[in-house]
């Protein structure tokens, strides 16, 4: 194979950094799992292989720092897999703390920098503590693909019988396109035994035949050892997908003292000493099947927000479409007003797959959360236990990145804040491990995340006293416990007595909120004093396109949700009851939910009496399963639309999430539902506040 170019060195050092980011959180799930009592052996297999993964590949790079310590992790993981270090909580500590500093040393080499020796140094001899016994790293020098024999030294004696293997080895070019390195399994083969490696380079075409990401080369090698076909077979283990390999035993051409051992070896299991030797095992090829079918391709980011924003497009466009055909009152049974359906239906289609494309599991956040549990639980001396539920919830990427921030200001609070230290939870006769308990779910066409601690709860009296004290509110001021517990997402807020590494319950969570409603998101607290305090994050599903019902308020479009839709009902008088000045509640077969003058409530003005007979009542549900009616003049269809940001393009305007563009080219606002019912229940008892329209 040929000196690759710089070029395709950098696109395989890029993939190599991104398959580093896959083998990091199988690493980090598969300690936790162990460290939740999972005692699967693939578990530890998982995490072993995912460690060698990323050695071999950092050799490949002459990423020394990283090949030392991923082969001192690796050998600690060994004897956990072999049986001899029993993975204790006391070791997954070490192992847990080794799958942190490995992903700082994967992110210094990818940024081209070096890591502090004080940082690895340490733990590095802890993991070496584990394993006194192991060989240090083998030593990656440079490549070199000049084709020619290469015989490394023998073994010395170990008082073990020796067979001799032969192994033929034909990598694919997939092989290399991950990443891999033949030399570098070649190297793991000399660690077992006395190996003849000859290179067979017949393969290897004319320069004008030559394709510099095919392979051509191959390997014969003849090795002599104690270890079994198993072992042998270990080496090769990542990489059996992409490679055609044939294990077999051989007492062919050897060196004498190499073929005296094997002949004894052969003769010992047979009660006659001259009877003759069984024929060699014969070859169990893992090749012969071909490159395996890619499943998976990686396809550059920009290129698929590229397609969501055309597919976005498509869906105005085909909304511009139905208006003009609708204008023009076709016949149903039209030709083209049956192919509008077609469109719209395909329309639909690509639009839901290219959001599955953009879709992924919160897996990836909740498994940073990890990480910074151990960092929190070192800054503070508390022990804290990491629950997550949910974690294959699917949520769109935009909604994934920007989740982070807002996420890990939560966690690092309910430890710093929440959870109380060992001694006063024991003196409450709580155990001295505090829990903090992370969960996904699909609520309502929408995704709710919630952060809950099982520590002191907020403290509302001093909450209380800290606003009046920093002029808040005022000393009169009469708020239910809601209205308290929502203090502190006032900006500045703390009830930190000390600054410390981490943010104290309030510091930062103005930001947090801030960041949950950029995602057209809500936050809301719980609290029960002694029992902990639970945060609930209602985002939604995607942030590209909506379901919603298209309805018309004072002669203003606007949009509703459709997840929030439970029915429609067209209200009589007689169902209406006046509950004080501003307030009135719909009976709805049996039961009474508040009534919600949608054009009053976002200044449009008040609803003629008596009721006209187009208004209806759209009967919604909140992420809390509150209900109201809101009442509305007509409905005039359901929609598929683009969310466009309203706060980005003018300003944040209560009572709305968004905007988008209508097929006729108008602006349509989308109704927030939670924030509608939220403010009515605030204001019931209110004077009449002045307009918000624009």
């Amino acid at each position: 194979m040929g000196t690759l170019s710089p070029e395709s060195l950098a696109a395989i050092r890029v993939v190599f950094f991104q398959e580093c980011e896959e083998h990091l959180a199988e690493i980090e799930a598969g300690l936790s799992a162990l460290q939740g009592g999972d005692r699967d052996p693939e578990t530890i297999n998982a995490v072993f292989r995912a460690v060698h993964s990323v050695k071999g590949g950092a050799g490949i790079f002459e990423l020394e720092a990283l090949v030392q310590f991923s082969h001192r992790f690796e050998t600690a993981l060994a004897e956990v897999r072999a049986g001899r270090l029993e993975p204790d909580p006391e070791i997954l500590r070490v192992l847990l703390r080794a799958a942190d500093v490995l992903a700082d040393l994967v992110e210094a080499g990818r940024e081209g920098r070096s890591m502090r020796a004080d940082r690895m140094a340490p733990l590095s001899e802890e993991l070496a503590a584990l394993a006194p016994a192991s060989a240090e790293p083998v030593e990656f020098d440079e490549l070199n693909f000049e084709p020619r024999p290469v015989v490394f030294q023998p073994l010395g004696a170990t008082g073990r019988a020796i067979r001799t293997w032969r192994v033929r080895f034909r990598p694919y070019a997939g092989l290399y396109a991950k990443a891999n390195e033949p030399l570098v399994l070649l190297r793991e083969l000399e660690r077992l035994g006395r190996a003849e490696i000859v290179l067979d380079a017949s393969g290897v075409p004319t320069l004008e035949a030559f394709d510099p990401e095919d392979s051509y080369l191959s390997w014969t090698i003849t090795l002599a050892t104690e270890h079994d076909e198993a072992a042998i077979r270990e080496v090769f283990e990542f990489v059996e997908d992409d490679c055609e390999l044939s294990i077999a035993l051989d007492i062919g051409d050897l060196p004498p003292a190499v073929a005296t051992t094997q002949a004894t070896f052969e003769a010992e299991p047979l009660a006659t000493a001259g009877e003759p030797h069984p024929e060699p095992a014969p070859s169990i090829p893992v090749a012969g099947r071909g490159p395996a079918a890619a499943q998976t391709i990686r396809v550059d980011l920009d290129r698929v927000e590229r397609l969501v924003d055309l597919v976005s497009e498509l869906v105005i466009n085909q909304s511009m479409l139905a208006e003009h055909i609708a204008a023009e009152a076709l016949n149903r049974r039209d030709g083209v007003a049956i192919a509008l359906d077609d469109l719209h239906q395909l329309t639909r289609d690509i639009q839901d797959s290219v959001m599955a494309i953009r879709a992924q599991p919160v897996k990836a956040v909740f498994q940073r959360m990890s990480r910074l549990v151990r960092e929190a639980e070192q800054a503070t001396g508390k022990r804290v236990r990491l629950v997550t539920e949910g974690e294959t919830v699917e949520v769109d990427r935009t909604v994934i990145e920007r989740l982070t921030e807002p996420l890990t200001h939560m966690v690092r609070n309910a430890i710093d804040h929440g959870v109380e230290a060992p001694e006063r939870r024991l003196a409450l006769g709580k155990p001295p491990e505090g829990v903090v308990r992370v969960s996904a779910a699909h609520r309502g066409g929408r995704i709710v995340i919630e952060v809950a601690d099982d520590g002191e709860g907020i403290d509302r009296e001093r909450v209380r006293a800290i606003a009046v004290e920093r002029g808040l509110i005022a000393d009169e001021a009469a708020l239910d416990d809601e209205a308290i517990d929502n203090l502190i997402f006032a900006p500045g807020f703390s009830t930190a007595e000390a600054l410390s590494d981490l943010s104290g319950r309030g510091v930062g969570m103005d930001v947090v909120r801030r960041g949950v409603q950029a995602l057209g998101g809500r936050i809301s607290i719980s609290s029960r004093r002694g029992e902990g305090a639970t945060f609930l994050l209602s985002l939604p599903l995607t942030l590209a396109v909506l379901d919603g019902m298209l309805v018309s308020v004072r002669g203003q479009s606007l949009v509703a949700p459709l997840s929030t839709l439970i029915e429609t009902v067209q209200p009589r008088p007689a169902d209406i009851r006046r509950l004080g000045p501003n307030a009135s509640l719909l009976a709805i077969r049996g039961t009474h939910v508040p009534l919600i003058d949608l054009g009053q409530a976002l200044g449009y003005g008040r609803q003629a009496e008596p009721l006209s007979a187009q208004a209806v009542a759209l009967l919604v549900e909140d992420d809390a399963g509150e209900r109201a009616a809101l009442l509305v003049d007509d409905i005039l269809g359901q929609r598929q639309v683009v969310i466009k940001s309203l706060e980005a393009n003018y300003r944040e305007v209560e009572g709305v999430a968004a905007a988008t563009i209508l097929g006729d080219g108008r602006v349509a606002l989308i109704l927030d539902v939670n924030a509608i019912i939220a403010s009515q229940r605030r204001h019931a008892d209110a004077p009449e506040r002045p307009s918000v329209a624009a």
